[in-house]
């Protein structure tokens, strides 16, 4: 019989930042193993949602190799039917027994559904957000402390800021055609 604690934990991670670093900090502290789903995962190249699921697991993954926990990174892709959702998230996963958030829909799903749900403590939320930090790269201004050095890394990579600048440019194609693309 398996003893290990497993939890669960869902964001977008658009992009992973320093505050849910730290939350996955806190969370490594009460399971043996840990859960994270990427919530939207069929979502990408738009303002809001401009990374991709793989990009995203790259982003959690390389931020984490150094995390004295083992844990699963899993794309969870949007159904729109919330009666069913736990369901369709317990089809994607491991099996686990906690659930950690703050997102009064998440919780109020799970905890329906029978889970020990956890609230996890927010760190300087008003910094430590994917909006703001989205709102920091279209503005040309810092978002990179904001996020572990592994993000910022993947970030280049694939040509993220310019990637958002792009699909958040209203107007014609001749508005986005530069080098840029």
């Amino acid at each position: 019989m398996d003893t290990k604690k497993r939890g669960f934990y869902i964001g977008r991670f658009q992009p992973f930042h320093l505050g849910h670093r730290t939350v996955i900090e806190e969370i490594a502290k009460h399971v043996d193993e840990l859960v994270i789903g990427i919530g939207s995962a069929q979502q990408s190249h738009t303002p809001e949602n401009p990374f991709t699921a793989g990009e995203r697991i790259m982003m959690i993954s390389r931020s984490l190799e150094d995390l004295d926990l083992y844990y699963y990174v899993i794309p969870i892709s949007d159904i729109y039917r919330n009666a069913l959702w736990v369901a369709h998230v317990r089809s994607m996963t491991p099996p686990f027994t906690d659930v950690y958030s703050n997102n009064p829909l998440v919780s109020r799903l799970f905890h329906e559904a029978g889970y020990d749900v956890q609230y996890s403590p927010m760190y300087n939320r008003h910094e430590y957000s994917g909006t703001e930090i989205r709102r920091r790269m279209l503005a040309g201004e810092d978002w990179e402390s904001l996020v572990p050095v592994e993000v910022v890394g993947v970030i280049q990579e694939i040509k993220g800021v310019e990637r958002l600048k792009a699909v958040a440019t209203n107007g014609d194609i001749e508005d986005v055609i530069d080098d840029r693309l």
